[in-house]
């Protein structure tokens, strides 16, 4: 049965607040120079970059239809950061024509661009040939990491359950979860809500008088510390003493999503929170920490309150921190969908409110380049953290568990190296019960590692990328679908090149393959000199066409291993039901879906294999 708490996520996630403005967005110029090329399977529209975009939507016709946006089916925002843009959501043999509109904001559209007209071809049996050449020997430049600053959480307050999921306990699983983003991925920070939820008993009043206790968060970040992360302190949920109106609930856990009854009071709150961490873990350490005001504000399901109230609370709320010290590091408005960030701009350089940092969400697309935004209001300065970014906003979604997660997850992550300073991922771990603690082993849930701290395809996309270099080397793609459908990241550290590959749509209902987009690549290291051999650590689907473990799927010479990280296959290969029956399943499934790396066949300065649609590969040379 759903539950309550399920059934009023369902009807509100998506009812955004007031949208209505006190200032213009600018009239942006469509794109220009429009191009639309079909191959196999899909059709590739590129632009030209227009200055002041945050992003463009892709629209589509049939030859006498009405433009209309392009819809990959991510349930989220549809407006993609650059170009260019792979549709294959098409339908093979069929004309269309091609427009862009140029987004300043994600709930604003401009003028469409000029149309351009494709023809997405019929598979005939061939597969198209990509070819990826990396420049080797040039000097490179630095390899950004959007993913090493933040991962996301459930509330830490979880670090402290002794209940079990699944025959495991949360607390010390939740625990290990973190850790192991720490020692293996090398993540500095963790964004979590509820440090003002009422099971920390922060607040509560006495006879009319605030009492402050914060034992618990003491407890909390002790043990964060412990593993070697920092908090980014969401400043949130409201305390049901505090709260104006505590029937007003979100979650299975009961968060108040309320205005103060006194914003004098909450200031206070919010003051007397920094002053303790500061006393409690020195000013050294807490200037590194970063302090974001309350969570997704803009949508009805998260603040019950008004637009100018929330502006009120992010006011009050920066004000107090940085009565304790300027030099603390605040921001929002960690908002969904990329919403409210111009408001916010726009309402701080009226009022005069710091803002140090610029948080928002998105899923099922890469972020959107909110530079413009903060350029447009005078906030150039200002960090960007994407506090909550993955492949889904729906719990228990089976694609959570997919290979197709894990290959957006590097998708995504690319495309934001170098103008965002933060992309977490959200979550680390299946121990996550927002809206009830997970039924079964592969559920959907939104964790990087399932209970019982299995990796899923997304963990192991996250250790492929930390496998890249320090160095970035140049590369062109070229081919059906070159630099839309298939991309690559090429690196180099001392002794090695590392070069990681993927092929990948943003149309999620393709998420189990189509073997129309199966693509062979070509990798080409002109000038490389010496004698190096290499290994290809993938990470794939199961082919259906080859049977319960067989590891060779019918791509001819250069074919990936089957299944290689897919732990939803390693599942059904076991017969794994609800939850692995003995330690015995637990360790036969970790074996399983582990990631499989082999041999390269190496061709003086080439190399070629085959990468279904999703796959993703990593190819590492060394020198003998």
């Amino acid at each position: 049965m759903q539950s309550d708490a399920k059934a009023d996520w369902d009807a509100r996630i998506a009812v955004r607040s007031d949208e209505d403005r006190e200032f213009e967005f600018p009239d942006l110029d469509p794109p220009k120079e429009v191009t639309a090329v079909g191959g196999i399977g899909q059709v590739t529209i590129d632009w030209e970059p227009v200055p002041g975009a945050v992003g463009y939507l892709i629209l589509r016709a049939t030859e006498d239809g009405p433009l209309e946006p392009v819809d990959h089916h991510s349930g989220d925002v549809l407006s993609v950061p650059a170009p260019p843009y792979v549709d294959t959501t098409c339908t093979p043999g069929t004309p269309y024509r091609y427009a862009v509109v140029s987004v300043p904001e994600v709930t604003v559209a401009g003028r469409a661009s000029e149309t351009a007209g494709a023809v997405p071809l019929v598979a005939d049996g061939t597969v198209p040939v990509v070819t990826v050449t990396v420049d080797a020997v040039a000097e490179g430049t630095e390899l950004h990491r959007p993913w090493v600053p933040m991962i996301g959480s459930e509330r830490l307050s979880q670090l402290l359950c002794t209940d079990v999921t699944g025959g495991r306990q949360i607390g010390p699983e939740l625990e290990q979860a973190l850790r192991r983003m720490h020692d293996e991925i090398g993540v500095r920070t963790v964004r979590a809500h509820a440090i003002f939820h009422d099971d920390t008993r922060v607040y509560t009043e006495s006879a009319g008088q605030p009492v402050y206790d914060f034992t618990v968060v003491d407890t909390i970040y002790d043990k964060l510390l412990a593993i070697g992360l920092r908090p980014v302190v969401e400043l949130g949920f409201m305390p049901r003493d505090l709260a104006s109106d505590p029937s007003k609930v979100v979650f299975e856990y009961g968060a108040i999503i309320s205005p103060p009854k006194s914003y004098e009071r909450w200031g206070e709150l919010v003051r007397k929170l920094v002053e303790h961490l500061i006393d409690r873990y020195g000013q050294d350490e807490v200037l590194t920490w970063d302090f974001e005001v309350w969570n997704e504000a803009n949508l009805e399901v998260f603040w019950s309150g008004t637009k100018a109230e929330w502006m009120r609370l992010y006011d009050v709320s920066a004000a107090a921190v940085k009565s304790v010290d300027e030099r603390i590091a605040v921001g929002g408005p960690s908002s969904a969908a990329a919403g409210w960030v111009d408001d916010l701009l726009a309402h701080a350089a009226e009022v005069g409110s710091p803002v140090d940092f610029v948080s928002t969400h998105t899923y099922g697309s890469p972020p959107l380049d909110v530079r413009a935004s903060l350029e447009r209001h005078g906030f150039g300065e200002a960090r960007i953290l994407w506090t909550e970014w993955g492949v889904t906003p729906t719990h228990f979604n089976p694609i959570s568990d997919s290979v197709f997660s894990g290959v957006f997850l590097v998708r995504g992550m690319r495309s934001a190296a170098g103008r965002v300073d933060a992309l977490a991922y959200w979550v680390a771990s299946d121990h996550f019960e927002e809206l009830g603690r997970p039924p079964r082993l592969l559920h959907g849930g939104f964790g990087l590692q399932t209970v019982g701290g299995l990796p899923k395809p997304r963990y192991h996309a996250l250790s492929l990328l930390s496998r890249l270099g320090p160095v970035e080397l140049p590369i062109t793609v070229e081919g059906d679908g070159g630099g839309s459908l298939v991309e690559a990241w090429a690196s180099r550290d001392q002794d090695r090149i590392a070069i990681l590959l993927w092929n990948l749509t943003l149309d999620q209902t393709k998420a189990s393959g189509a073997p129309e987009l199966t693509r062979r690549i070509r990798v080409d290291l002109p000038g490389l000199a010496g004698d190096w051999q290499g290994t290809a650590t993938y990470l794939t689907t199961r082919n259906s066409a080859t049977g319960s473990g067989d590891s060779t799927p019918p791509y001819g010479s250069g074919a990936p291993p089957s299944g290689s990280g897919d732990l939803v296959a390693a599942a059904a290969d076991l017969g794994i039901g609800d939850w692995p029956a003995t330690d015995q399943h637990w360790r036969e499934l970790a074996r399983r879906s582990q990631l499989v790396s082999t041999p390269l066949t190496w061709n003086l300065s080439s190399v070629e294999l085959t990468l279904p649609m999703p796959s993703a590969v990593l190819l590492e040379f060394r020198a003998r």
